[in-house]
């Protein structure tokens, strides 16, 4: 007899889930039920339709219910809200949201794909007219129409994570004054500090009025119908609207109400054929606890890919076939004007947090070959296991060729791949798009050195911490030349080029350790070379000055 599946939620998971169970089995009587008025849509691309890059909103439209019912034999009902799970009976209650009319809904399988909410955090003032949450095409089109009808001049962001540096930058493109609230003393929270201070900087450059290490205590009504929202030192920003950023909360009322587990992190907990704790229903999206493919450690992490993965592999499932969720592994991109930022796998402060023995290099290079005109420098951060090598995770921050390096190194973590692997790894060159050694390759080569004994990392934050600590400093010799040490230099530090490093040894104290740098790493890692052939204690200082300064946020 042929399966009567139900999948509550569109968009990513539910979806692809609806698509891929029909390819598989043309028996199937499959129901979507979303409880807004797209099915499937590009939320992705809701800042840069309102940012004027994306001109058409049909072309967020990915599918339409028509096309779900000629297509693939679904049958699709927008504006329907499933308001009860009954897992005894294998039934769903069903209400139009436009008529008020509640059916109910008998399924063999039920498929959970809510997704997850917008976090409306509990300030005096968040529901005002002109404070704007931003999930579906409805959202944003309120924000658009706030925008026309007002002649909206001035915006405050609350948050600075993905959304809200997307909604900051579209907002710029509009011709808004914008100003960014962010609590933490650094936007994307989910990288390393060291790796957004581009960020910070790119935003300053554009206009942005950027309040680091603030929050947002209350919202109130300002003069001429503007909005006076009031920052934890008590002053006043004034802003025509308020777009709230804070991130998003998985939806899972439906799922806690029916008895299905809760995971630690708040998601539905599911196994890795996305089966909740009733096998009859199964969860995939926003909404779901994953496994952290690097760390092992349940996870929420909204993210496109990784729903479109989960619902194939329900249906997968659902039909019988044999498939399994390998995890997530957190890769995600950002451009930001003309910056990008990326990362895959676990971070340093995930690392420290969960105690995970680790080795972390710095590497700066060019997306093409430095000769061909149009080069820019890149800065990648690698962690790796100091046992095997094993990739755990890395950011790149730059103007071009990001993606391609994080996607590298995404698959060379999925493949369970090594630094010394990274130095075999063969990629496409010609100057206008790489170099004979490829940034991956080189990150491959500085770190292979480490674990072969070629060279002891120092990194900066242990000068710093020595510093702090006041305890006594190591020797920090600085390899690069006159003229650049003279322009920018670290404090203290002594200064003899590469060039004539090995006339002057005998100015290099013998008795302790020498921290050497340069400014990028490479001269550095030559002179640690020299020096530790002739018998000095010495440790490269990751990254060069750039690090440095980057860790000093400069």
């Amino acid at each position: 007899m042929s399966k009567r599946v139900i999948i509550v939620g569109g968009v990513a998971g539910g979806a692809s889930c609806a698509a891929r169970l029909r390819r598989l089995d043309e028996q199937a009587k499959i129901f979507m039920y979303e409880r807004g008025a797209d099915v499937s849509f590009a939320n992705c691309g809701l800042p840069y339709y309102l940012g004027g890059v994306i001109t058409n909103r049909q072309k967020l439209l990915l599918a339409t219910p028509e096309r779900f019912r000629d297509w693939f034999n679904v049958e699709v009902r927008i504006h329907h809200e499933v308001l009860k799970i009954d897992r005894e009976a294998r039934t769903v209650d069903v209400r139009n949201t436009q008529t008020g009319e509640t059916t109910t809904q008998s399924y063999d399988t039920l498929v959970l794909a809510p997704g997850a909410a917008p976090i409306r955090p509990s300030l005096p003032g968040v529901d005002l007219p002109g404070v704007f949450t931003i999930r579906n095409l409805t959202d944003i089109d309120q924000v658009q129409n706030w925008i026309a009808q007002r002649e909206a001049e001035r915006a405050v962001v609350i948050g600075g994570g993905y959304i809200g540096l997307e909604m900051t930058e579209n907002l710029i493109h509009r011709g808004l004054d914008v100003t960014l609230f962010e609590m933490l003393d650094q936007v994307m929270p989910p990288m390393d500090p060291e790796m957004v201070v581009a960020a910070h900087e790119v935003l300053r450059a554009r206009g942005v009025d950027l309040q680091l290490s603030n929050s947002v205590t209350a919202i109130s009504e300002g003069p001429e119908e503007t909005l006076k929202v009031i920052d934890r030192a008590s002053q006043s920003h004034f802003a025509d609207l308020v777009i709230m950023a804070v991130g998003v909360r998985p939806d899972v009322g439906l799922a806690r109400d029916a008895g299905l587990q809760i995971g630690h992190t708040g998601g539905i907990r599911v196994d890795d054929q996305m089966r909740t704790s009733d096998p009859a229903i199964f969860a995939v999206g926003d909404a779901v606890e994953v496994r952290d493919f690097v760390t092992a450690q349940p996870a929420l992490i909204p993210l496109a890919g990784p729903a479109n993965r989960q619902g194939r592999i329900a249906a997968d499932v659902i039909a019988g076939r044999s498939s399994s969720f390998r995890g997530t592994q957190g890769t995600a991109v950002l451009g930001l004007f003309d910056l990008t930022l990326a990362m895959t796998g676990a971070t340093e402060k995930t690392l420290k947090r969960l105690g995970t023995p680790y080795e972390v290099i710095h590497i700066h290079g060019n997306d093409h070959a430095g000769y061909y005109p149009g080069a820019h420098m890149m800065a990648i951060k690698l962690l790796f296991s100091p046992d095997d090598g094993r990739v755990l995770g890395a950011q790149v921050t730059g103007r071009a060729g990001v993606d391609k390096r994080i996607d590298v190194i995404a698959m060379a973590i999925q493949k369970g791949a090594t630094v010394f692997d990274l130095e075999e790894t063969e990629l496409c060159y010609a100057p206008q798009y790489g170099s004979a050694k490829d940034p991956v390759n080189m990150a491959g080569f500085v770190a292979s050195n480490i674990l072969r004994g070629d060279v002891v990392p120092a990194d900066w934050d242990h000068w710093y911490a020595r510093r702090d600590a006041g305890e006594p400093l190591p020797v920090v010799l600085d390899v690069r030349t006159p003229e650049e040490f003279a322009a920018d230099a670290v404090p203290d530090a002594i200064n003899i080029p590469l060039g004539e490093l090995r006339a002057r040894l005998d100015e290099l104290p013998r008795d302790g350790e020498l921290w050497v740098h340069c400014g990028i790493g490479q001269r550095a890692y030559y002179a640690c070379r020299i020096l530790q052939q002739h018998g000095y204690r010495v440790r490269n200082l990751a990254g060069g000055l750039k690090t440095f300064k980057l860790k000093n946020g400069m």
